[in-house]
């Protein structure tokens, strides 16, 4: 494993089933899924008979994570949390449609969260020229 992607559900839409939209982006967030065309991996929530589309926060019709199983219904705010998150993800990320990249997060072994690194817009702005 290799690092963990922290979503949130931004919005639920019905559409030939439930699709639940998170503030992540396959080509921001993991791009190596969109590129070998795998579903990413969820560690929580898993399981049960609440079935959802996970799809980003883009225009770009491949914004799709995978179709998965939740033990409850999905609502606004609920976080999905991805594992092997940063496997190629940290070289090949990029600011498509100017998507915030993921923030940079470490928890160290006595258990203290520390924020490395965290992106803004004027990241995005400065990688344009």
């Amino acid at each position: 494993m290799a690092g963990y992607l922290v979503t949130q559900v931004q919005d639920i839409l019905e559409h030939d089933g439930s699709i639940a939209i998170i503030n992540a982006a396959v080509e921001t967030h993991m791009l190596d899924n969109l590129i070998y065309r795998e579903d990413a991996t969820i560690v929580l929530p898993k399981g049960g008979s609440s079935r959802y589309t996970v799809a980003g926060n883009t225009c770009l019709a491949g914004d799709v994570w995978g179709t998965y199983d939740f033990p409850d219904k999905l609502a606004v705010g609920d976080f999905v949390i991805f594992d092997n998150a940063a496997r190629y993800t940290m070289v090949k990320m990029n600011w498509f449609n100017g998507v915030q990249m993921p923030s940079i997060v470490v928890r160290r072994l006595d258990g203290r969260i520390e924020l490395v690194r965290e992106f803004a817009y004027d990241d995005f702005r400065s990688s344009l020229s």
